[in-house]
C-alpha cells in the first residue's frame, strides 16, 4: 500500500498545477476576448516566461505592469513568478506623474503595457516608448495571443534583488498603497502570503471547480490579486475578468454566465443597486413577498463586500435586491488581505466584519490598560473588556515583509514579535466579532471627545436619497470640526433641514456635522475606495458655517 505525498507549493504558479493536470480543459480565465483553459493558461504562462526572459527580465528583478484586468495581466504574473522576478501592477488610469513615481521607486527592469485593454495604457506605452510585446515564432501559447501587450526599454542600471528559495521570504508581487499624494509606500508580499491568502478564500468561501467568479476588483490592489485571482485559481475555479466595473455590464453577467461568486466594495454595490432602481429592476424576479430593487442572477450563491466599511442599510438593501447574506470582511494590503471574515454557516444580522481567520491573531492595545488578545479564529473573548475600542494589532502568515526601501517605516509598524499596527480603530466582542470603528488617523476630536467617522457615515446612508457619504475632519482654532460630503441618487435634491433633523435623531450634539456637502459623486480610487484625503482638503475652505 502507497501513501500519496503532496509537495507545498513554494511558488504562486504552482497552485495552478494540480489542475492543469486535473482538468486542462476546464476554463480558467475569460476577459473580452480570451478565453483560456487551464491547459492553455499553463503553456500561456511558460512561453510569456521564455519571452520575459528572453527581454532581460531575471530572477529578484521589479517588472511594473500598466492596465487593467484581463487575461493578460493574470497570465504576465504567473510568468514573473516562474522567473522568481516581482509583479508591481498598476492602474493605468492613474497619472502620468503617479506612474513615473513608482516605476523610479521601484527600479524597475522592464514595464509592459496592457494596451489592449486600457487607453491610458496605450497612452503611457507611448510616451515612454514601448515597443510590442510578441512571442517566439511558432511557439504555442504566444504572448501576441493574450492582446496587445507592450514592452518599454530595458534599465540597465536596475539591480535585482536577492533570490529567497523561501516561499515566506521571496517576494512574489509590490503592492502600492499610496503616491497620489507624497511619497509611495510598496507594500513587499511574498509567495508565502498570497498563497495563504489565496487557500483562505477557498477554503472560507467555500471554492472549487464549478464556481464562476465575477472578477471586477482591480489587480492592481491585494484583494482583487489575492482573493479574486488567485483564490480562483487555486480551487479551480473560473474567473471572469472585467477591466472596469459598470453595473450595467455586472448585472449582465450576473444574469447569463453563471457567476457564483461576487465581491465588491461597498460603493460598488451602491451603484448598482442605483442602476438596478434607474432601470426598473423591481420585485425580485416575480416574488411578491419582496419589495425594493431586485438583481437576477440564477446561479450566484455567495456575495461578499470589502475594501471599506458597510453600513446597515447598504446590506440590507443587497440582501434584499440578492435574496442572499452578504458576508463581510476585513484586511489591508499589508495583511494580504484577509484578516477577518464572516462565516458561511452563521451569516451576522449586524455590520461587523466577522471572526478572524485560521492562523491570524489580534489585539487591541487600549491606552493606559492592557492588551486584550484573541485566538486564531478560536471566538474567544476579545479582553477583559469586551467591546471596548483599542488600535487594532494583527500577527500571521498574511502579514508582510515589510515596505520596500524603507526600513524605517516598517519598524514603525510591525513589531519585533511579528505584530502589526492596522492603523485602525477596532473592538472585539465576547463573542469574537470583530467591529471596526474608523482609521486612527481619520479620528476627529471635536471639544475633548471622540468622534469615529464611520458612525456618523453610517447615519447619513441611512437618510433616503444618500448613496454614500465621507466624513473628515477640519481644524477650527485648538478644535476640530466636522464636515460631511454626500453622494445623493440622480434627480433628488436633500432637504438640508430635514437631513439635519436625521442626523439629530440619532446622533449626540458634539458628532453633528458643521458642515454638509452634496456631490453628484464622491471621488474614488479604481477600486472604488472613496478618497479621503481629496475630500480632506476640499474640506478646507469652508462654504459656510451651519447654525
Amino acid at each position: 500500500m502507497t501513501t500519496e505525498t503532496h509537495t507545498p507549493p513554494l511558488r504562486v504558479h504552482h497552485l495552478l498545477s494540480p489542475w492543469i493536470a486535473a482538468q486542462p480543459d476546464a476554463l480558467a480565465l475569460r476577459d473580452a476576448s480570451v478565453s483560456l483553459s487551464y491547459g492553455e493558461l499553463g503553456a500561456q504562462m511558460d512561453a510569456t516566461a521564455r519571452r520575459l526572459a528572453q527581454a532581460g527580465v531575471r530572477a529578484g528583478d521589479r517588472v511594473l505592469i500598466v492596465g487593467e484586468n484581463c487575461a493578460a495581466l493574470c497570465v504576465v504574473f504567473l510568468a514573473l513568478s516562474k522567473l522568481d522576478a516581482w509583479t508591481v501592477a498598476v492602474n493605468a488610469r492613474l497619472s502620468a506623474r503617479e506612474i513615473d513615481t513608482f516605476i523610479a521607486h521601484a527600479g524597475a527592469r522592464r514595464v509592459l503595457y496592457l494596451c489592449h485593454v486600457s487607453p491610458e495604457a496605450r497612452g503611457h506605452a507611448q510616451r515612454h516608448g514601448a515597443s510590442h510585446l510578441t512571442g517566439d515564432a511558432g511557439q504555442a501559447g504566444e504572448v501576441g495571443e493574450l492582446g496587445e501587450v507592450a514592452i518599454g526599454p530595458l534599465s540597465e542600471s536596475a539591480q535585482p534583488e536577492p533570490c529567497e528559495a523561501d516561499p515566506a521570504a521571496q517576494v512574489a508581487a509590490m503592492v502600492y498603497t499610496s503616491g497620489t499624494t507624497g511619497a509611495p509606500k510598496g507594500v513587499m508580499l511574498t509567495h508565502a502570503n498570497l498563497m495563504f491568502v489565496a487557500a483562505a478564500a477557498r477554503d472560507l468561501r467555500r471554492l472549487g471547480p464549478r464556481d464562476v467568479v465575477y472578477g471586477v476588483l482591480p489587480m492592481a490592489h491585494v484583494v482583487g490579486l489575492s482573493t479574486q485571482f488567485l483564490g480562483a485559481m487555486c480551487a479551480g475555479a473560473a474567473l471572469l475578468l472585467e477591466p472596469r466595473f459598470a453595473p450595467e455590464n455586472a448585472a449582465r453577467a450576473l444574469q447569463r454566465d453563471g457567476v457564483t461568486v461576487f465581491t465588491g466594495v461597498p460603493a460598488l454595490f451602491a451603484r448598482l443597486l442605483e442602476w438596478a432602481r434607474k432601470n426598473g429592476h423591481d420585485g425580485n424576479n416575480g416574488k411578491s413577498d419582496r419589495g425594493g430593487v431586485a438583481i437576477e442572477a440564477p446561479a450566484l450563491r455567495l456575495i461578499t463586500v470589502a475594501g471599506s466599511p458597510l453600513t446597515p442599510r447598504l446590506k440590507a438593501e443587497v440582501e434584499q435586491a440578492f435574496g442572499l447574506p452578504l458576508h463581510n470582511g476585513y484586511g489591508l494590503t499589508e495583511t494580504g488581505p484577509t484578516v477577518a471574515q464572516t462565516r458561511l454557516d452563521a451569516p451576522r444580522d449586524d455590520c461587523a466584519v466577522g471572526v478572524l481567520i485560521p492562523r491570524v491573531q489580534a489585539q487591541v492595545r487600549v491606552a493606559n490598560a492592557g492588551d486584550g488578545v484573541a485566538g486564531a479564529g478560536t471566538g474567544a473573548s476579545a479582553s477583559a473588556d469586551p467591546g471596548e475600542v483599542g488600535e487594532l494589532w494583527v500577527r500571521g502568515p498574511g502579514v508582510m515583509k515589510g515596505y520596500y526601501r524603507s526600513p524605517e517605516l516598517t519598524a514603525a509598524v510591525i513589531d519585533a514579535a511579528g505584530w502589526f499596527n492596522t492603523g485602525d480603530l477596532a473592538r472585539i466582542d465576547a463573542d469574537g466579532a470583530l467591529f471596526i470603528s474608523g482609521r486612527t488617523k481619520e479620528l476627529i476630536i471635536r471639544s475633548g471627545f471622540n468622534v469615529y467617522p464611520l458612525e456618523v457615515e453610517q447615519v447619513l446612508n441611512a437618510y433616503p436619497g444618500v448613496v454614500q457619504s465621507a466624513v473628515v475632519g477640519r481644524e477650527a482654532g485648538h478644535n476640530e470640526e466636522i464636515v460631511a460630503f454626500i453622494e445623493t441618487r440622480e434627480g433628488i435634491a436633500i432637504d438640508d433641514a430635514l437631513l439635519r433633523a436625521h442626523l439629530r435623531a440619532h446622533l449626540s450634539p458634539y458628532k453633528q456635522p458643521g458642515e454638509i456637502r452634496a456631490m453628484a459623486a464622491l471621488p474614488s480610487a479604481p477600486n472604488g475606495k472613496v478618497l479621503k484625503g481629496v475630500l480632506k482638503t476640499l474640506a478646507q475652505t469652508p462654504l459656510h458655517t451651519a447654525s
